[in-house]
């Protein structure tokens, strides 16, 4: 396969994996607000930091206010990780490899495409985010419904699925992150009726809080959702999970090699360093210090791809 054509494949599902978890980002944000008796328009500061496009939003604004700090991350032009951006931009490397997908994938992609210009038209009030939200949500997972059910398994699907776990364990890192380290009030609400509730959020953010039920029960709290969400492989939005999944597909690519590439033993590393021990170690070692960790390897990781895979040449 042309470096290109992977390249184009590995951004379009990396894309459309960033638009429906900025989604989740911004409602795991929305409804933690919700839980706060003192609201402030800075406690969107950690969602836009979570999400890594804090920098570039105070450098575009003198002011903020909580909406703007929504409309940033949902439909900003400006904004290259806006869901509406994302969206655009997946679109656009389907185009590029549209004799490398099935016409079913393309034409989900587009209607993606068109659903999300048209409920971003004008900035959304936040009686009708819940809503759009899981709209946009559904739009994204049709393409990828259309992927596993029309596509053969062959290099294109690999590098699509590289894209696709590679985005989603780091966007799951982001939203726990979120809870963890920057909205939680104080020490001295750990184990509360709140804290309770801003982990029940980030449990539905990720759509894990049925499957966490069916494993825990009622009576579970943050250590054993911290590990549903990190170190359980059966989990689809787990790290664990998604780290496993990336290194299947790149081992698929090296079947016919005998030495594997720099990625793929980079993901090993990461998997040895990172996902052979229980929960107890992580928040031993810090659960915020474990997230960046993670988050640094990622993106290593997917900078060697690139260079393993040449994806500009």
């Amino acid at each position: 396969m042309l470096g290109k054509t992977a390249n184009g494949l590995f951004w379009m599902y990396r894309y459309l994996e960033r638009a429906e978890n900025t989604a989740r980002l911004i409602e795991a944000g929305q409804r933690i607000a919700l839980t706060r008796l003192d609201q402030h328009e800075e406690e969107w500061a950690p969602v836009l930091k979570s999400a890594g496009v804090f920098d570039a939003f105070i450098a575009a604004h003198d002011d903020w206010t909580k909406e703007m700090a929504i409309d940033w991350l949902l439909r900003s032009k400006d904004n290259p990780s806006s869901v509406l951006s994302c969206i655009c931009a997946a679109r656009h490397n389907a185009r590029l490899v549209r004799t490398a997908i099935t016409n079913e994938v393309w034409e989900a992609t587009n209607a993606a495409y068109m659903e999300a210009t048209k409920l971003l038209a004008r900035r959304v009030n936040e009686r009708d985010l819940p809503n759009v939200l899981r709209a946009l949500r559904q739009a994204t997972a049709l393409t990828r419904g259309m992927t596993h059910g029309t596509m053969l398994r062959n290099e294109i699907y690999d590098f699509a699925r590289i894209g696709t776990f590679l985005e989603r364990a780091d966007n799951t890192a982001r939203i726990l992150d979120v809870k963890y380290y920057v909205l939680l009030p104080s020490a001295r609400a750990v184990g509360s009726s709140l804290d309770n509730v801003q982990w029940e959020t980030i449990l539905r953010s990720l759509s894990a809080r049925g499957g966490f039920r069916m494993e825990y029960g009622a009576g579970a709290g943050p250590r054993e959702i911290t590990h549903f969400l990190t170190l359980d492989g059966r989990m689809p939005r787990s790290l664990a999970f998604c780290v496993g999944k990336l290194r299947d597909n790149l081992r698929y690519l090296h079947d016919d090699k005998r030495k594997p590439m720099p990625s793929l033993a980079m993901v090993n590393k990461l998997e040895a360093m990172y996902f052979s021990h229980d929960v107890a170690h992580i928040f031993e070692f810090g659960l915020h210090e474990y997230i960046e960790q993670v988050l640094d390897h990622l993106s290593r990781i997917a900078r060697q791809i690139e260079i393993d895979y040449r994806f500009y040449e």
